[in-house]
């Protein structure tokens, strides 16, 4: 295979790095690591995931990673480092664009575009059903202020979509990656493997607002439909539902024409609920990306406005829940371990069941809550309801809840699994996906995910204890050591005894299992 970016020719077949008629020089294993980076272009590798491609059976340091990084940038002029980018303390990503060509052709056929992944040229699509990518709707209003509310549309286009069966929709967190980037979408449409784009915009000033949306075709770029709204901001409802509507009747040949008519999110009733339910979702997400307790009380009081305008929005009720699962779990403050913060959780969860039972998110929630009140079979139950009611529904703590449940395996597959629709994979799952190795007893294989997890939330204490314990049982116990360090600056009273209230596993022996390894890790027991 010939690849190439800029002025280069990488020939993977004749291991060489060519320039116009020069050949550049370069040592073997240099050359392996442009090579690796060129194979993922535009996609973080991480420094474990490059030293295991390039030195599979060799220990060898960061130092000798970074030395051929810097032979490699020197190769091909990059002083600025604007083609081979540093992700601090996480690894790599190649950034120019790339064309891909098999060696039996001539160089003057073009065989992927751009940004092609990996494995062949350009990525598969994610499913035979139709797909789609929703883009976030540019915020044209002239105040960042207001970004809570273009990016809450943009996130409730998703969901509306998502409900339909036949049509696979990308999750919200990768299609966010894309954020305030100027893009290609054929770009976009192989990078995510799918079928077609909707991007737009959305300008609001005082009580009125103007949506304008456009649904594009991935492969060839071609618009298929485009429209604008101009509307007060109290019939944003009524927007949603028509581009929904307007982008099912356009991939009619895919989608059936009977699940248009399927209710969608039922609205709150008035738009100034919706609008505090968006900032209150918003303030919540920062308090968990950051481990930050004010973002959540914050989040928890612009929830009770959204209530106090409509006390029959499950959606609110819902991340409300959340939010008290959040401070019960976290040792942020005095409502740690408080079993009335769970008891309010479970209140405002089975409210929102209640409110609407065809909301996924109402019941993803009260499984989570149900799983920490020791619930197991009840929180699958409600999982499992959550996917039946949108099969693009995504929530890693479905994996959670089934490694609790003693089901490691299967955890896996549907973590693993959900990368298809949400190929950015978010810090969380990492750590989730590490701890069900862990479980499973590959301990090597746990240990990358988790570490990359904790560089990305150095706040998140419970993925600090499982790679405490995975570095402990693969028998690194200096690593082990500074991991327990880390898990004592976040909670300094911790001890094994304290935290098992919240280490809610079914089965004793999982249990003792990862207690074992924090005891490895020089973890006090109490």
């Amino acid at each position: 295979m010939i690849f190439r970016f800029g002025d280069y020719t990488l020939d993977v077949v004749q291991g060489c790095l060519k320039a116009a008629d020069r050949e550049v020089d370069l040592r073997p294993k240099s050359f392996e690591v442009l090579r690796c980076l060129v194979e993922n272009v535009g996609r973080l590798v991480t420094k474990d995931e490059l030293i295991k491609t390039v030195w599979p059976s060799t220990i060898v340091t960061d130092e000798s990673l970074a030395r051929c990084i810097s032979e490699v940038r020197q190769a091909i002029g990059d002083a600025d480092q604007t083609i081979i980018k540093t992700l601090p303390r996480r690894g790599y990503r190649f950034s120019s664009a790339v064309f891909q060509h098999p060696e039996n052709i001539g160089p003057g056929a073009v065989v992927a575009s751009p940004l092609a992944d990996s494995s062949a040229g350009s990525k598969p699509r994610i499913t035979d059903r139709a797909s789609i990518a929703v883009l976030p709707f540019a915020n044209l209003s002239g105040d960042p202020q207001q970004e809570y509310f273009s990016d809450g549309i943009t996130e409730d286009i998703i969901t509306e979509l998502s409900r339909f069966s036949e049509l696979a929709v990308i999750a919200r967190n990768s299609t966010f990656q894309y954020k305030g980037k100027a893009l290609d979408i054929r770009d976009v449409g192989r990078q995510l493997g799918v079928s077609y784009v909707l991007e737009g915009s959305i300008r609001r000033a005082g009580d009125r607002m103007r949506i304008s949306a456009q649904l594009i075709d991935a492969a060839s770029g071609a618009h298929l439909w485009a429209e604008r709204y101009d509307r007060e901001v109290s019939d944003v409802f009524v927007v949603q539902d028509e581009v929904t509507r307007a982008i099912v009747t356009v991939l009619s040949g895919y989608v059936k024409m009977a699940e248009a008519e399927r209710t969608l999110l039922k609205p709150p009733a008035a738009w100034e609920a919706y609008d505090y339910y968006l900032q209150g979702t918003r303030a919540y997400w920062l308090g968990f990306t950051e481990s930050s307790v004010a973002s959540t009380y914050e989040a928890r009081r612009f929830l009770e406005k959204s209530l106090s305008i409509d006390p029959n929005y499950a959606r609110a009720y819902a991340i409300l829940a959340r939010s008290y699962v959040a401070t019960y779990l976290e040792p942020r403050d005095g409502d740690y371990l408080l079993a009335a913060g769970l008891e309010r959780a479970h209140e405002f969860a089975r409210k929102a069941v209640q409110l609407d039972g065809g909301l996924p998110e109402a019941h993803a929630q009260f499984g989570w809550v149900l799983l920490f009140q020791r619930r197991h079979e009840a929180a699958i139950a409600e999982y499992e309801r959550a996917i039946s009611l949108n099969p693009n529904f995504t929530d890693t703590s479905f994996g959670l809840c089934l490694m609790f449940a003693g089901e490691p395996e299967r955890a896996r597959d549907i973590l693993q699994a959900n990368v298809r629709l949400d190929p950015f994979q978010n810090a969380s799952r990492l750590g989730y996906i590490g701890h069900a190795h862990y479980m499973l007893n590959s301990y090597p294989e746990a240990i990358p995910p988790l570490r990359e997890c904790a560089w990305r939330m150095p706040n998140f204490r419970i993925v600090k204890l499982w790679l405490a314990s995975a570095y402990a049982q693969a028998g690194h116990f200096a690593e082990a050591q500074a991991a327990a360090d880390e898990v004592r600056r976040i909670e300094p009273r911790f001890t094994i005894d304290r935290w098992k209230t919240t280490a809610v596993y079914k089965n004793q022996t999982d249990a003792e299992h990862l207690f074992d390894g924090l005891r490895k890790a020089g973890l006090s027991e109490c």
